[in-house]
């Protein structure tokens, strides 16, 4: 496991988030990146917010992953929580308005499933935050594990 970095670039940050967003771009500049993210997410205006959350993948996509986005989703495949997955993302982002982003730590999509679920109803700008500091614990796990 590696300590969290004291400078990472653009490139490096922009594998850790998914995309080379307005957000990644900031914290490249900061010189302790990732210490950084957990409270600068939360400062952003809410498009840029929402910009991060879409660039993650879908949970339970099949196609068009990164690398670390594939070996974190893992492979359990079942046809009905799959469909079951891409209905409930679909419900997700027309109630809240981005994508659900959830630290999967290598739980399988059926358990990601009742995540799902509880999230879903709740108040939008709570889901946001929520959504938010998911993201920043994916970015830190996938610095850790390298």
């Amino acid at each position: 496991m590696r300590e969290l970095p004291r400078q990472l670039t653009a490139d490096e940050l922009a594998e850790l988030f998914e995309g080379r967003t307005r957000f990644v771009e900031r914290l490249a500049e900061e010189p302790d990146p990732l210490r950084r993210a957990a409270a600068l997410v939360h400062e952003l205006p809410a498009d840029e917010k929402r910009e991060i959350l879409d660039a993650h993948p879908a949970i339970g996509q099949r196609s068009g992953l990164s690398r670390r986005s594939a070996a974190e989703q893992g492979g359990d495949a079942d046809p009905a929580v799959l469909e079951e997955l891409a209905a409930l993302n679909a419900a997700y982002e027309a109630r809240h308005g981005f994508r659900f982003v959830v630290f999967v730590d290598r739980r399988p999509k059926s358990e990601i499933l009742d995540v799902l679920h509880e999230r879903i109803g709740r108040p939008t700008a709570d889901e946001l935050e929520t959504a938010l500091d998911e993201l920043v614990a994916i970015a830190e796990d996938r610095w850790r594990r390298g």
